[in-house]
């Protein structure tokens, strides 16, 4: 019996305890479902899916910003191409560009300098979205910035870092299947710091089938035995001390900040911008006149992801409870309300008046002057 043969029988034939096993990162939960794992489980072992990639996270106030950007503002707004679909309060990038705003395509934070390198006259700003795994690519795109002396690029930040999403979800799992695209970057010090001093079970796995049905299989036979572990199911990619090369060159340039995660909430210290220094290249200092984020029912109810099921939305339901504070109410009282919530209440713009003026107006239907 092969390998992945011995794994499968494990996970059929698994009779120990009951088991809540979280996959945190969208690309398991996809893989999962597409190869069949579901099947193979004994029906003690409960898979939950977690909060998703970074695009499924991304709240609709952010992608309101980006549309304030390109409308009211004529930037170009430079982005991955799964956020052009992504709704914001009333419509999509996608939308907005039938409409004639200036939304292009790229691949990658450094296509994006190059491309407001070639266009001078527009103010391109790159939307920033995605976990550790793509931080570092922001950075790098404005050092070349800043060392090819181009001053009409920025990024509207929306970077998210995982380890206090895993504390605010603990209480929700018996033990997560981390990603290990993430911990090839971060290393492995927080799921081993979980693990001894939190109480929180994980392993760190990859993403084919044999690698993903081998972590599962090393996860349950963990959890029968008793006792909190962590285990690095995914060797040949992620070390002990991850990129340490990456991590300095985000934190020379970023600084941690509260964020909104859609489905979840808001989770203290789980987002990451632009550090003061830097300011130049950040569209919310140079653009925005003040960060807001238009709070739906969508961000704010854990059950709105598609296939979400009671079990998997628990921590969610805590989470938005405790993170999210009213604030204006921008939607008519027939229609769902919106909060907005400023997360630096101290920063203010002379055109702040004629942001909230177009926030309300969109809301209503309309569109602001």
């Amino acid at each position: 019996m092969n390998q992945m043969d011995r794994a499968i029988s494990i996970l059929r034939g698994y009779d120990g305890p009951e088991v809540r096993i979280m996959e945190v990162c969208g690309t398991h939960t996809h893989e999962i479902f597409r190869q069949g794992i579901r099947g193979i489980l004994s029906p003690a072992i409960h898979m939950i899916s977690g909060p998703g990639c970074p695009v499924c996270v991304t709240g609709t106030g952010y992608i309101d910003e980006a549309l304030w950007l390109a409308e009211e503002k004529g930037c170009t707004i430079l982005t991955f191409g799964d956020l052009v679909r992504v709704p914001g309060s009333r419509e999509s990038l996608q939308k907005a560009r039938a409409k004639g705003a200036k939304i292009r395509t790229v691949y990658s934070p450094q296509d994006g300098e190059t491309y407001a390198a070639a266009h001078p006259e527009e103010e391109c700003v790159f939307l920033s979205v995605g976990f550790e795994t793509t931080t570092p690519s922001s950075c790098i795109a404005v050092k070349n910035a800043i060392r090819d002396g181009i001053r009409n690029f920025s990024l509207l930040t929306a970077n998210k870092t995982m380890p206090m999403a895993y504390e605010a979800m603990k209480d929700s799992t018996d033990l997560f299947l981390y990603p290990g695209h993430v911990h090839a970057i971060t290393g492995l010090s927080i799921p081993r710091m979980l693990a001894d001093t939190h109480q929180v079970s994980g392993v760190c796995a990859g993403f084919t089938a044999r690698e993903l049905v081998t972590a599962l299989a090393v996860a349950v036979t963990n959890f029968e035995k008793g006792g909190y572990f962590f285990v690095n199911c995914y060797p040949r990619v992620v070390r002990e001390e991850g990129q340490p090369e990456a991590i300095r060159l985000v934190d020379s340039m970023m600084e941690p900040c509260d964020d909104l995660w859609r489905g979840i909430g808001r989770i203290e210290g789980s987002g990451m911008r632009l550090r003061p220094e830097y300011a130049e290249y950040d569209a919310d200092t140079r653009f925005l006149p003040c960060r807001a984020e238009q709070i739906t029912d969508a961000d704010a109810d854990p059950c709105s992801r598609a296939g979400s099921s009671p079990g998997s939305v628990h921590c969610s339901e805590k989470s938005a409870r405790r993170s999210i504070r009213p604030g204006h109410v921008w939607y008519p009282p027939r229609e769902r309300a919106a909060h907005t919530i400023f997360t630096d209440p101290i920063r203010r713009f002379s055109d702040r008046e004629k942001y909230l003026h177009f926030c309300r107006s969109r809301s209503a239907g309309g569109r602001g002057t």
